[in-house]
Order: structure tokens, then C-alpha cells, then sequence
């Protein structure tokens, strides 16, 4: 393959592309940041009133008094489930697709404002049923998928916090993050998909269970993802199917604070043990929406593909949270960019007319070193790349 050149020039977005920008220049920017110098509170003020809905409004703004643990808006009360999904029924989105989910083989799901509510509001029941509520943990060992999606708002709708592992972690690590974290339930998979292959989920949560110091788990939720034969404990384990069978599609949310933690996540701990990020409901999800419009220029009819995983915190802002936020639909995609060939992120974006493409530097130095072992690609995908943006 011919060796990669540098590249100095500029390309300037089109005049049509600016005009419709959520920021379209430099001056508007420029003022954006005079706004916030001159009156930081009254700026985020603002912002918080126009893209969150608030229960009960918000009178404190910022409180430094305990620097560097800053709170924001900590008088007011919301929910990050009904900001991302409530407030699009109410506002016309109902029939409007939130989730477009590419299965690992190809297999594509729609789903709607509409049907995502009533789902996470039957998990939500499913899981106060069980006697989790409100700052309660739960941990979260799925792959990429509906139902992970799903099991994230539903925590959030009632108030429960949520950490979410990534689905290729060890028993060890997922037995750590359990005590560590204090869970008292952990929702997974029977087994996940890869490349063409199923991979343990269940399995290695009991082998992380059976390590010790897990005895505040009352109840493990599975998602019969492949009907794989795998162990099931009698008063402990319950297929998720089941337990929402019969919850009702509708179910009041848990008002909080906006200081009330959302979700913890663990830092990797490739350089010692483990450490949990907290991250609150308000000043996180304004964070999360603002990006959407201003980083990703977010328009109502785009289609945005955030390729993270859920076990990241890449993948709770713009797959979770941000574009649900803001009434995007998105991609949701379970496999990986290699499989069945390295063709498979420029076949997945014109199959769903992809506009924003959100990726990494490690997925793309893959592909290209794939194109240069001569590994079947799609014909065009190093020459034609059929998004609107691209951010690596």
C-alpha cells in the first residue's frame, strides 16, 4: 500500500453547512466564551434551563464551598431517563427511530422513541419489583445491545446507580468492581457475539461471584442473547424475559437531585487497582447534550454512529445518554470492524445512511493495516467515505 502522506491544507466546510451550524464561526464561538466569561453562573444557568427539564427548577447554580468538589444546580430535581426519552414522545418523536442495532451478523433491529420507553419502563418495574431503588448500585456486564441500553435507563429511571463493565473484562476484574462499588444486583448475558463467535458472559459473572465478597447480590439478571446451555441458580439468577413479562410499559420516574450520582465507572486498572469515577445526573447529561450540538453540529434527521462500547464512558455520553438526549437517531452496533471483512464500518454506514461517524485512531490504523495485508475490504472503503462528519 502506497505509504501515507501528510496532509497541510484546510477544507472549508460549505457555505449551506455553516449557515444551519449550531455554531457557525469563529465569532460565534468567540461569543459563546465572552457570554461565560463575563457571567459563568448566568451562562450555565441558561444552558441548563433550556436543555434539561426540571421537576422542581434549580435556585443554587454553582456551589464551591467544599473546591474541588463543586456541585451544580444541587436544589434542583430531573431525571436522565425522561430527559432522554419522555420528553421525546411528548414532543412528537414517539415513531421516530432512537436505536438502529446491527446485530454481529448482519441482523438489523429498529426501534422507536415509543418502544424504548415502554421497554426501559418494564425493566424499570421489573427492577423495583425487586426491591432496587434509589442509590442503590447495580452492575451492568453486557455487550453492545438493545437490552444494555435498555438496562441503563432503567436505572437511571428509578434512581439507581449504574456501573457498567466492559463485556471482554476477566471474573477477577468484574468480582473486584462488584465489592469495590457495593452492588446488590448485576444485569449481563447469557453470551455475547464477536466476529461469528459467542463468548461466556454469564459463566465468568458466577466465577466472579464465587471469588467471595459478593454476598450483597440478591438477584442477577440474564438476556437470553444466544439460548447458549449455561448454569442458572435457583433464587439468585432470572431470565430477563421473564421478569418483565408481565411489568407494566409505564412507570414514574425517580426525581433526583442533580447531584445525585448517575453512574460510577472504573478506570481500567492497567496501572493499579481499579479506581470508580462518579458522575452526576445534571451536570453530566448538560455536558452530554451540549457536545451533541456543539461538537457534533446534531440535526434532527441525521443518523449518528458512535462505534464505543457501553463499557466505556465514551459509550454511556453518545450512545447511553447524548444522543437520545437530543432525539438523534442512532447506531447501535454489536460487532467489531473486522468481521466478516474489514469492509464492515463503510458497509454498516451506507446500509443505514450514516451522516456523523464518531470512531477511534485504533479502529482506523486497523483497517488501514488490514488494506495493506490485502484482507477483503469493501471496494471503496479507503477511497469513499459517504458521512456528512467524521470525528476520530
Amino acid at each position: 500500500m502506497e505509504a501515507l502522506k501528510q496532509e497541510n491544507r484546510v477544507f472549508h466546510p460549505p457555505a449551506d453547512f455553516v449557515k444551519g451550524a449550531a455554531i457557525p464561526s469563529m465569532d460565534a464561538y468567540n461569543k459563546l466564551c465572552a457570554e461565560a466569561n463575563a457571567d459563568y453562573d448566568g451562562f450555565w444557568s441558561r444552558l441548563a434551563k433550556e436543555n434539561l427539564y426540571w421537576k422542581k427548577p434549580f435556585t443554587k447554580i454553582l456551589d464551591e464551598s467544599e473546591a474541588p468538589f463543586y456541585k451544580w444546580f444541587e436544589d434542583g430535581t430531573t431525571n436522565a431517563s425522561y430527559n432522554c426519552l419522555d420528553r421525546q414522545v411528548e414532543n412528537g418523536l414517539g415513531n421516530k427511530k432512537a436505536i438502529i442495532f446491527e446485530a454481529d451478523d448482519g441482523a438489523v433491529t429498529n426501534v422507536s422513541y415509543q418502544e424504548l420507553l415502554e421497554r426501559v419502563c418494564k425493566m424499570a418495574n421489573a427492577l423495583r419489583k425487586m426491591g432496587i431503588k434509589s442509590g442503590d448500585r447495580v452492575i451492568i456486564y453486557m455487550s453492545m445491545s438493545i437490552e444494555g441500553v435498555v438496562a441503563m435507563q432503567a436505572c437511571a429511571r428509578i434512581g439507581a446507580i449504574h456501573s457498567v463493565v466492559f463485556g471482554g473484562f476477566s471474573a477477577k476484574s468484574l468480582q473486584e468492581r462488584i465489592v469495590d462499588v457495593g452492588a446488590c444486583a448485576v444485569i449481563t448475558a447469557d453470551e455475547q457475539l464477536r466476529g461469528g463467535k459467542a463468548l461466556p458472559l454469564k459463566v465468568i459473572v458466577d466465577e466472579g461471584l464465587a471469588l467471595g465478597g459478593c454476598e450483597k447480590i440478591k438477584n442477577v439478571i440474564v438476556y437470553k442473547r444466544t439460548g447458549g446451555n449455561i448454569p442458572m441458580t435457583a433464587g439468585l439468577d432470572s431470565w430477563m424475559h421473564e421478569v418483565i413479562a408481565n411489568e407494566s410499559t409505564t412507570c414514574e420516574p425517580e426525581w433526583v437531585s442533580a447531584e445525585h450520582p448517575l453512574f460510577i465507572l472504573y478506570t481500567s486498572g492497567s496501572t493499579g487497582k481499579p479506581k470508580g469515577v462518579q458522575h452526576s445526573t445534571g451536570g453530566y447529561l448538560l455536558w452530554a447534550i451540549l457536545t451533541m450540538k456543539w461538537t457534533f453540529d446534531i440535526k434532527p434527521d441525521d443518523v449518528f454512529w458512535c462505534t464505543a462500547d457501553i463499557g466505556w464512558v465514551t459509550g454511556h455520553s453518545y450512545i447511553t445518554y447524548g444522543p437520545l438526549a437530543v432525539g438523534a437517531t442512532e447506531i447501535v452496533f454489536e460487532g467489531v470492524p473486522t468481521y466478516p471483512n474489514a469492509g464492515r464500518f463503510w458497509s454498516t454506514i451506507q446500509k443505514h445512511s450514516a451522516t456523523i461517524f464518531y470512531t477511534a485512531p485504533t479502529a482506523i490504523r486497523s483497517l488501514i493495516k488490514a488494506s495493506s495485508n490485502d484482507e477483503a475490504v469493501h471496494p471503496r472503503a479507503m477511497t469513499y467515505l459517504p458521512c456528512a462528519s467524521w470525528v476520530l
